[in-house]
């Protein structure tokens, strides 16, 4: 049967008219599921208005859910009122008053990422895993991460008592601390004793921290190797974990984000202005190294361009951004995950070193008897210097150098130097 023009374009119009139904009464469906689940919301807020045993506010109510919607979305989400809003930016600043610890939550329990390197939270002996149990007499279960912070905090010279339990330790262990005003000195470096090695340690990713990376480097003469030290460096701003890596990568993608809306969806390149892109490389991790530095080890790594020795990193590699909704309040937001060069994610499994190296001293054989010539001739010079010791021969080690003291107390540095010994070999 032939189909005239006329037939086929009102069966077009039948059928369009067909999918409009369905696709409005999708649209309606959805709309009153949406009118639902705000009713719900609503039924709960007036029950609670009204038959709470405590008074309550609209306000206060409504603040209280947005706090419990966004804490259970995931760790790092969270509702910003005026004063933490506040307190986000002193931190971000680089100055600011208590413990010195970067926390997170892991597994149910609020957990140490990393004392701030001399902190008074390092120097009472935290370290990284340990959980928080009590902050004072106050119990952390349910406590959210933003609250943890708040009670840490106080002003200098005030204390502070903390409950942890900590791995392989039967009992809690409790530290009596005194708070103090936390600047955070983000970049330092030092010659490792007797050799043309470059010791770089960055302890947080603040303002300038790639600039103040290059600034002392370029202060050495000679450098054969650099070892960049980022155990227990809990992260911070993204683009300075960039600009770190792109000192040493030459080309190629650094780290990706990827979220939910494709706007924020991005690519970090190299730039190729790269100023130690052969220097022989050596990067120390531990499971305090988290977000930016896994982001920038693992990009080493991926690119080959270092060697990773230490322990397996935090695993901290999603994106937060601050969304403000009020003038002074603001939403703190998981919108993205990173991803490294090669496409594996760092989110919950961290970076695996190329070599795993426990932390600890330098095992010695202090129990046998092995005296060589050498080893006599040492102790008569050392007899020597005790009668003239302005005939020393040698020099104290000076403040800015590794001193082999130093190096035979802490093996990952210690392998870390081998490494970089090997590398330089191989290159040569």
């Amino acid at each position: 049967m032939k189909i005239t023009q006329t037939c086929f374009k009102m069966i077009l119009a039948i059928l369009f008219f067909g999918f409009s139904i369905q696709v409005f009464a999708a649209s309606k469906a959805s709309e009153s599921s949406r009118l639902d689940s705000y009713n719900k919301l609503r039924k709960v807020i007036g029950t609670i208005e009204n038959y709470y045993v405590d008074e309550l506010t609209l306000d206060e109510i409504i603040n209280k859910a947005i706090e419990g919607l966004l804490s259970n979305l995931d760790a790092h989400s969270a509702y910003l009122d005026e004063k933490k809003f506040e307190e986000l930016r002193i931190q971000t600043n680089g100055e600011f008053g208590g413990v010195g610890i970067t926390i997170s939550l892991k597994n149910g329990g609020i957990t140490i990422i990393a004392p701030i390197e001399g902190s008074p939270g390092d120097r009472a002996g935290l370290k990284s895993g340990d959980i928080i149990l009590k902050i004072n007499e106050e119990s952390t279960l349910s406590m959210s991460l933003d609250d943890a912070v708040n009670k840490m905090r106080g002003k200098p010279n005030t204390k502070v008592q903390l409950t942890i339990v900590r791995k392989d330790n039967p009992k809690p262990l409790v530290f009596n601390i005194t708070r103090d005003n936390i600047k955070v000195e983000s970049v330092y470096a030092k010659k490792i004793e007797d050799s043309d090695y470059a010791y770089v340690r960055v302890t947080s990713f603040d303002k300038k921290v790639a600039q103040r990376v290059e600034e002392e480097l370029k202060k050495f003469k000679k450098i054969d190797g650099i070892i960049l030290d980022l155990r227990n460096n809990p992260g911070g701003l993204l683009n300075q974990a960039v600009e770190l890596s792109n000192l040493f990568i030459k080309e190629g993608t650094i780290v990706s984000q990827k979220g939910r809306v494709k706007d924020e969806d991005i690519v970090y390149e190299a730039t190729s202005k790269t100023p130690y892109a052969r220097i022989p490389l050596v990067v120390l991790v531990n499971n305090g190294s988290a977000s930016a530095s896994e982001i920038v080890a693992g990009a080493l790594q991926d690119h080959k361009r270092g060697i990773l020795i230490g322990e397996t990193t935090f695993g901290k590699g999603s994106v937060q951004v601050v969304l403000p909704t009020e003038k002074k309040e603001a939403l703190r937001l998981t919108i993205a995950r990173y991803y490294l060069p090669s496409g594996r994610t760092i989110q919950a499994v961290g970076v695996t070193p190329d070599i795993e190296v426990l932390p600890g001293v330098v095992p010695n054989d202090e129990g046998g008897f092995n005296i060589k010539e050498a080893d006599l001739k040492k102790h008569l010079e050392g007899e020597l210097e005790k009668i003239n010791p302005k005939e020393n021969i040698k020099a104290k080690t000076k403040e800015n150098e590794i001193s082999s003291t130093q190096i035979m107390n802490d093996i990952q540095l210690k392998s870390a130097i081998d490494v970089l010994k090997t590398l330089t070999i191989i290159q040569k």
